[in-house]
Order: C-alpha cells, then sequence, then structure tokens
C-alpha cells in the first residue's frame, strides 16, 4: 500500500519561497497510471487542490497558483516536491501530498485515495 510523508520547514518568511518534500513508499512515483498531488487546507476552509504530477512527469497545476507554484521530483529517491514562491499569510495552512492509483487525473482533493498526515506551515516573521 501507498504511504506518503511530507517533510519541510513549518515556518516560512513572507515573500520566500516554501519548500516541501513528499517521500513515498510502498509504489514508485515512475509506475504507469500513478498521479502524484499536493494539497492544503486553510484553517477555517476547505481542502485546495494545488496541483499535480504524473507518473509520466507531466503536471497540472491551479490556475489560481500557477505563477507561483513549481512541482518536481527525484526518481532515485521516490520522493516529489513542492515549491510556493512569495508566499503570504494567506499560504498558512496544513500541506498534504496525495496519491491516485487508478490512471486518472484529478484536479479535486477529494478524489485522491492516498495521503500523507500532514505538514503544518505558518509563513510569518
Amino acid at each position: 500500500q501507498v504511504q506518503l510523508q511530507e517533510s519541510g520547514p513549518g515556518l516560512v518568511k513572507p515573500s520566500q519561497t516554501l519548500s516541501l518534500t513528499c517521500t513515498v513508499s510502498g509504489d514508485s512515483i515512475t509506475r504507469m497510471h500513478t498521479a502524484w498531488a499536493w494539497i492544503r487546507q486553510s484553517p477555517g476552509k476547505g481542502l485546495e487542490w494545488m496541483g499535480v504530477k504524473t507518473y509520466g512527469d507531466i503536471t497540472y497545476y491551479s490556475p489560481s497558483l500557477k505563477s507561483r507554484i513549481s512541482i518536481s521530483r527525484d526518481t532515485s529517491k521516490n520522493q516529489f516536491s513542492l515549491q510556493l514562491s512569495s508566499v503570504t499569510p494567506e499560504d498558512t495552512a496544513v500541506y498534504y501530498c496525495a496519491a491516485e492509483t487508478d490512471g486518472a487525473i484529478y484536479d479535486t482533493a477529494q478524489r485522491y485515495d492516498y495521503w500523507g498526515k500532514g505538514t503544518q506551515v505558518t509563513v510569518g516573521s
């Protein structure tokens, strides 16, 4: 079974870049028909799908974040990463990495079957 674990700083200063890594076990991020996503939940708000990278290294981003987001991967470590630039306090959230293995690519957070536990990121000085 797929297991995901987020890691990265819990505090980021405004205007800097937020960087998180998701380490995957139990599956390969290059296995066919898999997709690997980043999702967040801000205080008092619902889940927000941020973007996804497919097994074939194709990436899709939320239109609202497209100018600031980048998702990359390191296949040798079976990891994928999130970078979000020019952060503000509104980017404070619990950040999750998630996976889907049914061959579909979803832009809705609730459609993902496998989730990490989440990591709190606070934007502040």
